[in-house]
């Protein structure tokens, strides 16, 4: 059986034990604080059985019983053949982890991290095995959103990439390969340009809050769930991507030149639309949302994978 090792048992950790476990992979979870390792065990268990009853995993108890916890970091490494790891976004954490990562897990062991905003090159450089070493950054949840961007340091080898996207497509996932190590990676910059613009509309008044998600959840967002933005405008002009630049070029070059400010969102649009919100769902109904959320998320993944998308 493949083993793998998961590093931090925190809410990133414990989503990443389900993707390997449901894949048929052993899972080895260890966390600095040892006290909160059954709690993430339970937790993992309990939403295997939750993805089993949404018809996403077949059997949720095998799955289950194969992650194990330890509270020795060098016992959790024997016999890995890939590290994920999950701590918080702390530079001097990813750099203590990975100085000990590197020294006492097997020198063909690939090390990676689900870091969103930390290059690899940032925690890696002094490592001797640093071209082992990449960020693998999930969309959270990553059993429910398939996308890991793998983020190249510049040392990092092309058998590590290469090894890596084999393994996220072996265990259901949706590698991207990302180099340069661009600030953000390419989701939350994609995320951002569209948030930063957001604010912008509603600040301006041009649109309220519900609206704007309208927009997206009930507009671009439709298409978006099965094509990304290049295939998007290939097929939204009848020659194609080039033939949309030759059409609405221009206008995206005017309106451009509307969107480059680099601000921080002031304080008080942050309220407004945060006030909006509270309108729409009161603070308490938040976590109830975020069930609905994933709920909506299985039926979508569901739907997607009968389609064989």
């Amino acid at each position: 059986m493949k083993r793998i090792a998961i590093i931090g048992a925190g809410l990133i950790g414990q989503s990443w034990a389900i993707v390997f476990a449901r894949a048929g992979y052993e899972v080895r979870m260890w966390d600095g604080n040892p006290q909160v390792l059954p709690t993430a065990l339970q937790i993992v268990t309990q939403q295997l059985q939750m993805l089993h009853e949404n018809g996403l995993v077949e059997a949720p108890e095998d799955a289950a019983h194969r992650v194990q916890v330890f509270e020795e970091l060098e016992t959790a490494l024997e016999g890995v053949i890939y590290v994920q790891e999950s701590l918080p976004e702390n530079l001097d954490i990813k750099k203590q982890v990975f100085a000990s990562l590197d020294a006492a897990a097997a020198s063909d062991t690939i090390l990676a991290s689900s870091t969103s905003s930390i290059p690899a090159s940032h925690f890696t450089e002094s490592l001797p095995g640093r071209g082992r070493c990449l960020v693998a950054h999930p969309v959270n949840p990553p059993y429910l959103i398939p996308v890991v961007e793998l983020c190249a340091a510049e040392w990092t080898s092309s058998d590590t990439m290469a090894r890596t996207r084999e393994l996220m497509l072996d265990i259901g996932q949706k590698p991207v390969s990302v180099y340069g190590e661009p600030r953000g990676f390419v989701l939350n910059r994609l995320q951002g340009a569209l948030l930063r613009e957001a604010f912008r509309l509603v600040e301006k008044g041009n649109v309220s809050v519900e609206d704007l998600d309208t927009t997206i959840k009930d507009g671009l967002g439709l298409r978006w769930s099965f094509m990304g933005p290049f295939e998007t405008i290939d097929l939204n002009a009848p020659g194609g991507v080039q033939d949309y630049c030759d059409r609405y070029g221009e206008m995206y070059r005017a309106m451009a030149e509307e969107q480059t400010s680099t601000e921080a969102w002031p304080a008080d649009l942050v309220a407004a639309i945060h006030g909006q919100r509270r309108e729409q769902l009161d603070e308490a109904e938040l976590e109830a949302r975020r069930f609905w959320r994933d709920d909506y998320l299985m039926s979508l993944l569901r739907l997607k994978q009968a389609r064989k998308e």
